[in-house]
């Protein structure tokens, strides 16, 4: 380690990823895109503050974009370099620690997703239109940025594109402006995000309200293409009830609305973002048979985007959390209960390989499905002990606490402990840190 410029990865799961220096409160993305050609042209201005005096400063930003200028705090065009998926910049003027740092980079290029250990991440062409699916690095693939999940900031996409598509982003819809054969739509996401939480989506929409203000405690809204509906009706028609049983076990909802994107194109996942979940053609099957995704990807706006981890080894705290939330709705819904669903769940899990740490799975597959199922176990667990009154009032304290900010395992484990007599380690160290597969307490009669 003799060399001076070594750092410690930001996180150690994406040793690439994040770039330390300042911190980012707020980017204003001006993009346009030509649907034809695949075609995006961008420009990022990045509002920041210096964290140390350095000669130069660093961006994720992917090879498929060419930058052409890069300005820093107002200077003439400031130095910079890009290779291997960083854009290096190095200001006219030392700046001091705790200064201002803001940095309007224009570039341009043909979009494609990041390749990595997960697949393809980040900006995907449609047959018409465009989708940006990016956890856990592929925020990069469509804007320079601090690609980490504890780096939030507040976000302004515009987007300008060929007017018969429908384009949208996070946050609210604050102008739209149609000239010509193009339409401009300007998205204002004033809770703080995480880049691979940020989105935009392009396609033949329509845009629908559901429910009505009586039935949905939130403004709840679908974009679908127009043949899709009948479908969508159906299979998408309990989210109102969804909504409501999530705020009564959760807490408020943290976001000022929730929209639904559901593409032409069949989707092998969905795909949450901040304020939004984006689902396939293939979702909407006239049977419901979705519904337990739906329920998973809109319990991520409370676990993974109002509460997103520090570091990607702690993804149980947004996995976990959401197919704990499928289970609750199972029940909700009248299907089988919480309790049947863990208990069938374990018993799938107890015939699969005991090879995984929940709770520091590893990069190659912290997306594993026995992450997901086990992370949810281990609240199962957790509830079973603490009764059902404790429980869901630990979680409305860990929502309200930790609300748009970044979080651990040590403080939800910290928090917990306040609302147990008993110590909660032995817990915490069967079903999150050893590879063998614990057995579920006997249920006793708080849960129902």
């Amino acid at each position: 380690m003799g060399d001076k410029f070594y750092e410690e990865p930001i996180d150690e799961y994406l040793p690439q990823n994040g770039n330390r220096g300042y911190r980012v409160s707020r980017y204003e993305l001006e993009l346009t895109y030509k649907v034809a050609s695949n075609r995006l042209a961008g420009k990022a201005s990045i509002t920041a503050v210096t964290t140390a005096v350095r000669p130069r400063f660093a961006l994720d930003l992917s090879q498929s974009l060419s930058v052409a200028k890069v300005f820093v705090n107002g200077s003439k065009a400031a130095k910079y370099a890009h290779q291997r998926g960083k854009l290096t910049i190095t200001p006219a003027r030392k700046i001091p620690a705790g200064g201002a740092l803001a940095i309007v980079i224009q570039y341009a290029g043909t979009p494609r997703p990041v390749r990595g250990p997960w697949g393809e991440v980040g900006w995907e062409e449609l047959s018409e239109g465009a989708l940006v699916a990016s956890q856990p690095n592929g925020a990069a693939s469509w804007f320079p940025c601090d690609d980490h999940p504890s780096s939030k900031a507040s976000y302004r996409i515009s987007i300008t594109t060929d007017s018969p598509y429908y384009a949208v982003a996070n946050g609210v819809l604050t102008h739209k402006q149609t000239k010509a054969s193009q339409t401009t739509w300007v998205y204002e996401q004033s809770e703080p995000m995480a880049s691979y939480l940020a989105t935009v989506q392009i396609g033949p929409y329509r845009k629908y309200r559901i429910g009505t203000s009586h039935d949905a405690p939130v403004p709840m809204h679908a974009l679908l293409p127009a043949r899709l509906r009948t479908a969508f009706d159906h299979d998408f028609a309990r989210q109102p009830e969804m909504m409501s049983e999530f705020e009564g076990r959760f807490g408020p909802y943290p976001f000022e609305s929730y929209t639904v994107v559901v593409t032409d194109d069949d989707l092998e996942i969905p795909i949450e973002a901040q304020g939004l979940s984006i689902f396939g053609a293939n979702h909407c099957d006239g049977r419901r048979g979705a519904e337990r995704l739906i329920a998973h990807e809109l319990a991520h706006q409370w676990f993974g985007n109002s509460l997103t981890v520090r570091q990607w080894r702690d993804i149980w705290l947004h996995e976990g959390f959401a197919c704990y939330a499928e289970w609750i709705w199972s029940e909700a819904s009248g299907g089988p209960t919480a309790d049947q669903m863990a208990r069938a769940a374990r018993h799938t899990l107890s015939r699969s390989p005991q090879d995984i740490v929940v709770g520091d799975p590893g990069p190659a597959v912290m997306f594993d499905d026995r992450v997901y199922k086990r992370g949810a176990l281990t609240l199962h667990s957790l509830r079973l002990e603490l009764g059902d009154g404790r429980f869901f009032g630990l979680l409305h304290e860990w929502t309200a606490r930790y609300r748009h900010a970044s979080v651990t395992t040590e403080e939800f484990a910290d928090l917990a402990g306040h609302y147990s007599t008993a110590s909660l380690r032995p817990l915490w160290d069967t079903w999150l840190y050893d590879r063998a597969l614990p057995q579920l307490p006997p249920q006793h009669g708080a849960v129902g």
